[in-house]
């Protein structure tokens, strides 16, 4: 069972798209303007996408993608009331007599409890509820082909998915970096589950470099993750990567969307991408004894005493991941 996935999975659980009528033009400008402006949109891509990215790579998916828990939990909820009370419950009490996704569940495992509060539920579920939110190029065909079969997992078509070549470099970069997190994030959670945040403290101290370094060599490529505040040293930003870091923190900050930043130098081809604070993130990184308890803060300071990773909120600016790789 996945903690620190299922987190992803509780999050992408939230996600749900109306798919009742089809909205002429005019409705559709509406609609996207509203949905520029409502919090459920932001809330959603903060803290489910870590584990329910519509551009997650297959092998490292930690949870489904949010546009099949959108479908299945329309099945049984047609009113945005009841959807968002199916949501709230599941996402609250998260368990295997609660679960009405079971292939999910076998293949993933229950994701774990999270504290958020219920104001952040709701917004992200009325969000799905109402708004068309993104999905794989592969997942429309997958769920016309496997009919009532839809809890079996999701699966992409070798012949959909792109070669590297044509694929534009800073999607490219942020394709590297979300396998990555996916990757870590799975094995974090599994550590989790199995040991408690403690011991995943353990995990991210003997274990983190080596995935991340596993996924380099996976995607012929220079991947880091550096910070302005960095847990381990060797995670320090230089001067240029703290210039995209403020840059990043001003763009969250005034609620806009980030994009990779994309830097071509030397015939090598560099990307940045920001990382971002969610609840799970905030059991090792959050206010001390407020979202990160004394006895987390204590293990902390002794496996990283020069630390600086502490004190975030939800949705701030944690560092960037730093991506280099051949023109």
């Amino acid at each position: 069972m996945k903690n620190s996935l299922v987190l992803l999975v509780l999050t992408t659980f939230l996600v749900s798209c109306n798919f009742s009528n089809k909205k002429n033009t005019t409705d559709l400008v509406s609609q996207n303007i509203e949905e520029t402006d409502h919090p459920g949109k932001k809330l959603m891509e903060t803290n489910c996408y870590i584990c329910h990215s519509p551009t997650a790579d297959e092998n490292n998916r930690n949870a489904p993608p949010m546009i099949a828990i959108k479908k299945r939990y329309l099945m049984n909820n047609s009113t945005k009331e009841a959807f968002k009370a199916a949501m709230l419950n599941w996402i609250k009490n998260p368990n295997q007599d609660n679960a009405i996704m079971y292939g999910a569940v076998q293949r993933y495992g229950i994701m774990p409890g999270l504290a958020y509060p219920d104001e952040t539920i709701t917004q992200i579920a009325d969000y799905i509820y109402d708004f068309e939110i993104d999905q794989p190029e592969w997942f429309e065909s997958h769920y016309k082909q496997n009919g009532q079969n839809r809890g079996k997992g999701y699966g992409m078509n070798m012949q959909q998915k792109q070669s590297q070549t044509t694929v534009p470099y800073g999607e490219r970069g942020l394709k590297y970096a979300l396998s990555t997190q996916a990757v870590l994030g799975k094995n974090l959670t599994e550590s989790i589950q199995k040991d408690g945040v403690l011991e995943a403290l353990a995990f991210c101290n003997e274990q983190a470099y080596r995935l991340t370094d596993s996924m380099s060599v996976t995607h012929d490529a220079i991947i880091k993750r550096v910070s302005d505040k960095p847990r381990n040293q060797n995670n320090k930003a230089n001067t240029e990567e703290l210039k995209y870091i403020e840059t990043y923190k001003s763009i969250i900050k005034n609620n806009e969307q980030p994009k990779p930043i994309v830097k071509n130098i030397d015939n090598k081809i560099h990307v940045y991408y920001p990382i971002t604070t969610n609840a799970m993130c905030l059991q090792c990184h959050g206010v001390p004894n407020e979202t990160m308890d004394a006895k987390t803060l204590n293990k902390v300071l002794r496996l990283y005493p020069k630390d600086k990773a502490i004190g975030y909120t939800s949705n701030e600016v944690r560092g960037i991941w730093s991506i280099t790789f051949d023109k």
